[in-house]
């Protein structure tokens, strides 16, 4: 009797064990940051749940926003805007790995496109890079400069109302705003899914694959240049060291990850077609 104590006892011991060692599954991030190394201050969409952006796909000052982990990818071929509508102004993108032109959706996102057209027309994306790229997820730009080869986090206006809740998708192509894990910090930075991420819509009974309940804001999409945003999101990436801008702007050095270890720069950002 003694024996099979013993033996009960290792072999309840051993099934606590297994148990502790199971991996918890991934919950989601926002597709500003990164990683916790990424500061605060960043924007970007998440992939797995970390802390919530300070600043996004990492992003700005005090706006990193999470990672979503993303479900298993498709690549759709599907529209993110209604149809039947009239175009939207576009802008292109002439970057050091492509051109590509984006259309935007006044109708379903005003505040977003008149947000993103304010940074284009004042020249702001110009020589900016794409500083956090994700394969099967997003790639994420419009927030930092290359000052002496070193990417550095520009200032901004004021963060804008998300316009998440809009029926507009986070499907292949669509660009939508980065933000932090408040759902009002949109600014400058933006990120362009290169699958369908429904993780970064709303969370509702309809999509209870969402993130959460406020979901990333879609106001466009890729209407020429696909191959230019295949190229990039192939890039290969690594921990680079950044410099970011703390809560109260003074810029500081931090590391932070999926950064192109080649810089894709975008050259210059145009309106080419008004609304």
């Amino acid at each position: 009797m003694k024996l099979r104590g013993i033996i009960s006892s290792i072999i309840l011991a051993l099934a606590l064990v297994g148990c502790n060692q199971e991996k918890p599954a991934e919950s989601p991030q926002d597709p500003s940051a990164s990683s916790a190394q990424n500061n605060p201050s960043q924007e970007t969409p998440a992939t797995e749940p970390a802390a919530e952006p300070a600043a996004e796909p990492a992003a700005e000052p005090a706006e990193t926003a999470e990672k979503a982990a993303p479900n298993p990818a498709t690549e759709s071929t599907e529209t993110s805007a209604p149809a039947d509508q009239p175009a939207g102004p576009r802008v292109t993108f002439e970057t050091s790995e492509g051109s590509f032109v984006l259309e935007l959706d006044a109708v379903n996102a005003p505040i977003s496109t008149e947000n993103f057209l304010s940074y284009v027309n004042d020249g702001f994306y110009d020589g900016t890079i794409f500083h956090r790229v994700i394969d099967g997820f997003m790639i994420q730009g419009g927030g930092f400069e290359l000052i002496d080869g070193k990417g550095s986090q520009k200032e901004t206006k004021a963060p804008i109302k998300n316009e998440a809740k809009n029926g507009l998708k986070n499907l292949r192509g669509s660009i939508s705003m980065a933000r932090t894990n408040n759902p009002d910090s949109a600014t400058s930075q933006f990120f362009i899914n290169v699958v369908d991420n429904p993780g970064l819509d709303p969370k509702s009974a309809v999509n209870p694959q969402g993130f959460s309940p406020d979901g990333y804001a879609v106001f466009g999409k890729i209407v020429d240049g696909m191959e230019t945003i295949d190229k990039i999101r192939q890039s290969e990436t690594g921990v680079k060291r950044m410099m970011v801008r703390a809560p109260s702007g003074e810029l500081m050095e931090n590391p932070m990850s999926d950064v192109p270890l080649r810089n894709a720069i975008i050259k210059k950002a145009s309106v080419t077609q008004s609304k």
